[in-house]
């Protein structure tokens, strides 16, 4: 059974940086995705970004490209989700999911609903 575990939440300030962590375990295999899913207060769920075990590929959303970073580490039991210059509209509940693929990480991955495990997820705010 795949299991996440998110930490890193907190508070702050605009123009912050913050760095979260997904733990990992339970994959059985390399063919996994990882992704990064946000939900703000009254909207819906919305992808970040995420991460192809089997191949390294990246893929972003447009409202975090080149402000987030995803990585992993060696072992393939953590994955991070760097962010920079944080904006107030970065403010959500951060999530990581994972499910299986055998292709590289691109943007038809990017929909909550093609992923069945989940973490509970961690709360980022962005404010002065």
């Amino acid at each position: 059974q795949v299991h996440l575990a998110e930490s890193g939440g907190g508070l702050v300030q605009p123009g912050g940086s913050l760095g979260l962590s997904c733990a990992v375990s339970g994959l059985t295999s390399d063919n996994y995705v990882i992704g990064w899913f946000r939900q703000g207060h009254g909207k819906e769920r919305e992808g970040v970004g995420l991460i192809s075990f089997r191949d390294d590929s990246t893929y972003y959303e447009d409202s975090v490209k080149g402000r987030f970073t995803i990585s992993r580490d060696n072992a393939k039991t953590s994955v991070y989700l760097r962010m920079t210059n944080l904006t107030p509209e970065d403010t959500a509940v951060y999530y990581c999911a994972a499910e299986v693929s055998y292709s590289p990480a691109n943007r038809f991955m990017m929909v909550a609903e093609l992923f069945r495990s989940w973490g509970q997820g961690t709360q980022v705010s962005v404010s002065s």
